[in-house]
């Protein structure tokens, strides 16, 4: 099985079925119209479904970074918050950082991954886990998506902004701190570019927008990621942009062709290795602009 020998469908089923739309069951009998020999729907949820053990690009003790588990308060959300923190090894002077904000599923593997990607580009990256008070992410992502719908947006929203003030304070960060989010994230990182008037950059992976009446709140430079056939958030960007534009916000937009929501998680087959590369580059040169001191 490919990803390529998969109808369009089959993905749109899936995005509905990881965002909690439809249920397992649902999945299944729907897919199963799509069905030939051997691709049962079973073995297209298997196919599709995140693969960490084996896509792992910066792995747990890379001995280039230092890496440990922090507390944190959020008196306005869970009260106390755990995050993955990550440091380039050896620094010697302080660095900006980057809060990189989870999917609907918890502080999985990819993300702490992630979070260890932007320190290797010479960031503290710190990676909350909003499932923090409900014991963390649990070890799946069905499990963790349970979980996650357990707490309330807003709630979840205070506890990344706890996690903003946490690192601009933390002794080896400039105080420059910029955001990075996919999926839940990306609205995340998109709701804090409206709520902190001094975060230095937001850039949200396909990420859902904020009502066109906050725009005016954002004082953040934003890059926002999108792929091509993500109809379910692409449909809010016509009234997000218009509102940035009218607003005369600085932003930055990229629509990445015929690429499937979530182009950027190596660990599914939605994943696609050249735009993700070109959207991280992209993303790393935007926070090196913004958050380093020469800005």
């Amino acid at each position: 099985m490919t990803k390529e020998s998969l109808p369009i469908e089959v993905f749109d089923l899936f995005d509905r079925y990881v965002h909690s739309q439809i249920s397992r069951r649902e999945f299944l009998d729907k897919a199963s119209k799509y069905a030939v020999g051997t691709m049962t729907a079973a073995a297209m949820l298997d196919f599709l479904s995140p693969k960490y053990s084996t896509a792992q690009q910066v792995r747990r003790g890379d001995p280039r970074l230092t890496e440990e588990y922090v507390t944190y308060p959020s008196t306005e959300g869970a009260g106390t918050m755990r995050a993955l923190l990550c440091i380039p090894e050896g620094i010697t002077t302080t660095l900006p950082g980057i809060v990189v904000v989870h999917e609907n599923r918890g502080l999985n593997p990819h993300i702490e991954d992630v979070c260890r990607r932007a320190a290797l580009a010479g960031f503290i990256g710190l990676a909350p886990d909003a499932l923090t008070p409900l014991g963390g992410y649990p070890g799946t992502d069905d499990e963790g998506r349970e979980l996650q719908r357990q707490r309330e947006r807003g709630e979840m929203l205070e506890d990344f902004i706890a996690g903003y003030q946490y690192l601009k304070e933390h002794a080896q960060c400039t105080g420059r701190v910029g955001v990075v989010g996919f999926c839940f994230g990306g609205w995340i990182s998109n709701m804090m570019a409206v709520r902190i008037p001094e975060l230095g950059a937001a850039v949200p992976f396909y990420g859902g927008q904020p009502d066109a009446d906050l725009v005016p709140q954002i004082q953040a430079p934003l890059l926002l990621h999108f792929a091509e056939q993500d109809r379910r958030v692409n449909a809010g960007w016509p009234a997000y942009e218009a509102a940035l534009k009218e607003h005369n916000k600085e932003y930055t937009s990229y629509i990445y062709e015929g690429l499937q929501h979530g182009f950027h998680n190596d660990t599914t087959p939605r994943f696609d290795p050249e735009g993700a590369k070109l959207a991280w580059e992209r993303t790393v040169a935007f926070f090196n602009e913004h958050l380093r001191e020469q800005h």
